[in-house]
């Protein structure tokens, strides 16, 4: 019997047991990012044979559950049936999503090449994958233009970089980011779930493990960055902002806080794209290693 909770802070250290040491090359299973769109995407778990299941629900409002959490070669096919049921009574649209492809590979040992199972990617959700050295040097033909603005940048404007934990700065990014979504006009539900992420995410810097920055022109903030180190090997970036208007500003923030916290690490995972085209231009102009294809499975 799935008995599901709703996530909540205080249980990051149930999910740390089953997320480290961190597998994953996606940003979904980070507990940050989680807690972040906790409230947008309905996100519930519960305890089964010692394993972790997480439940959610999508833009359009469709159920789904991610890949579980700390299950065996022996039971993983229990619990998917488990699953597999749940889904049928209480009419959730996916049995999976946001899955990698490590994990539809078990599934099809498990069952095959059955009819009723459907398991398509979903580009719009892959994850872009850079290499972090190659973020701060602004190295090659691709990131020249990157590069020219980051110079732009530095050499036109009177700018300051300040840490999260400076006085004061908390209280201008959460302004910020307020005007921001006051100035949108479209997507206002989906931007005011970001805005509660982006509070909580402030409000909670040190319990989740979370790194920022803030810059500012003239005195005043015009661009934030939130990231976290998963392992040695992954640091992911959950939440980018900066004044388009300004030439350079996103060139300079990102590869600013990379330099600044995530130098040591091999790969920066920023994210998925939504299927936003513009969102999409950006990330591919950026010239990632790899995308980490994510997978969804209909019974």
């Amino acid at each position: 019997m799935l008995k599901f909770k709703r996530l909540e802070l205080e249980d990051k250290e149930i999910f740390d047991k089953y997320i480290y040491p961190y597998r994953f090359s996606s940003s979904e299973y980070s507990f940050s990012n989680l807690y972040i769109w906790r409230k947008e995407m309905n996100t519930e778990y519960a305890i089964y044979k010692s394993c972790l299941i997480i439940k959610k629900i999508d833009i359009e409002g469709k159920g789904y559950f991610m890949e579980p959490l700390g299950y065996t070669n022996e039971n993983l096919k229990d619990i998917v049936d488990v699953l597999i049921d749940y889904k049928d009574h209480h009419k959730v649209k996916y049995l999976f999503k946001e899955i990698e492809k490590d994990f539809i590979e078990k599934l099809k040992n498990i069952y095959g090449d059955r009819e009723n199972i459907f398991i398509e990617k979903d580009r719009d959700k892959f994850d872009y994958l850079y290499e972090s050295k190659k973020l701060i040097d602004l190295s090659g033909k691709k990131l020249r233009k990157k590069k020219n603005h980051y110079n732009y940048f530095i050499k036109h404007y009177d700018y300051k970089v300040k840490d999260f934990n400076e006085k004061n700065v908390i209280d201008d990014v959460i302004k910020s980011a307020e005007k921001w979504y006051d100035r949108k006009e479209e997507h206002k539900k989906e931007l005011l779930s970001e805005l509660d992420g982006i509070k909580d995410a402030c409000r909670n810097m040190d319990k989740l493990n979370l790194k920022g920055i803030a810059l500012y022109v003239n005195g005043e903030i015009i661009g934030f960055t939130i990231g976290e180190t998963m392992s040695e090997k992954l640091a992911i970036i959950h939440i980018e902002k900066a004044d388009p208007e300004i030439r350079g500003s996103y060139n300079f923030i990102n590869r600013t806080f990379i330099e600044n916290y995530f130098k040591d690490v091999d790969i920066i995972n920023r994210e998925e794209d939504l299927g936003i085209q513009g969102l999409r231009k950006a990330k591919l102009s950026y010239d990632p290693i790899d995308l980490e294809e994510k997978y969804e499975v209909i019974v």
